[in-house]
């Protein structure tokens, strides 16, 4: 009979809180339109790759469930903030506050871009962590640096691409479309390669501390799921 792993983490809890974080300051500073060496995109493209470092991290050393866990957290916590955004905008406003016309015009998201978040998210955000979970098989734990950079590097992609086509499509020319998805998509996996030198340390000190190193071989892979349950047999760590 298999043994039931106890949960008793320090710090999963703080890499949920990172991914979810990171994801909300993402859509916070979307609105923000940035230059930078030539190259245009929205503020929340820099910071949004930090949300692929957390789930990388809890893939890694926690196993997919947790990740999976994280995605539905994280979606529901930017659900709260587009419902909120919404309620915010429509509220009356005091005559001498001028202010809030532009605010209201910052947070008031288009249909598009919400729907666009949506999809791209339940595409992108699985993906990411699926790849993360089925290459530690393969590679039995080894590579770790090519995991983390080749899962941001599907993952964004799809997420680029869904994101823009949904977003911008018949708004922008194709060339200005095609130009945006592969900025947004570059600037995603350079920022994850800028980091490895950090993810890949995190990785190893955090099973460490854990004494957990998850192996998904027996898990079923649908994010229609909040299970969360490992047994000792799925825990590698040496």
């Amino acid at each position: 009979m298999l043994q039931e792993i106890k949960p008793g983490f320090r710090y999963l809890w703080l890499l949920m809180l990172a991914y979810v974080m990171s994801l909300a300051f993402a859509n916070w500073f979307d609105p923000r339109l940035i230059k930078l060496f030539g190259i245009v995109t929205d503020a929340g493209t820099l910071i949004f790759p930090l949300s692929y470092i957390a789930s990388d991290l809890i893939t890694e050393v926690y196993g997919y469930k947790h990740a999976r866990r994280a995605i539905w957290t994280g979606f529901m916590f930017n659900l709260l903030f587009i419902v909120y955004g919404f309620l915010v905008t429509h509220m009356p406003s005091p005559s001498y506050a001028k202010i809030n016309v532009a605010f209201d015009r910052i947070i008031g998201m288009d249909a598009r871009i919400i729907a666009a978040s949506i999809v791209s998210y339940f595409v992108a955000e699985p993906l990411n962590s699926l790849i993360m979970a089925k290459f530690k098989i393969l590679t039995e734990g080894r590579l770790l640096w090519f995991r983390f950079l080749f899962s941001t590097f599907v993952a964004s992609f799809f997420d680029s691409a869904i994101f823009g086509s949904i977003a911008f499509i018949g708004i922008i020319s194709s060339s200005a479309l095609i130009q945006l998805i592969i900025d947004m998509w570059l600037i995603k996996v350079v920022i994850e390669a800028v980091m490895l030198p950090i993810s890949t340390r995190l990785a190893p000190w955090l099973k460490l501390k854990e004494k957990m190193d998850i192996f998904d071989q027996r898990t079923k892979f649908t994010l229609f799921s909040l299970d969360d349950s490992y047994c000792v047999e799925d825990n590698r760590f040496k």
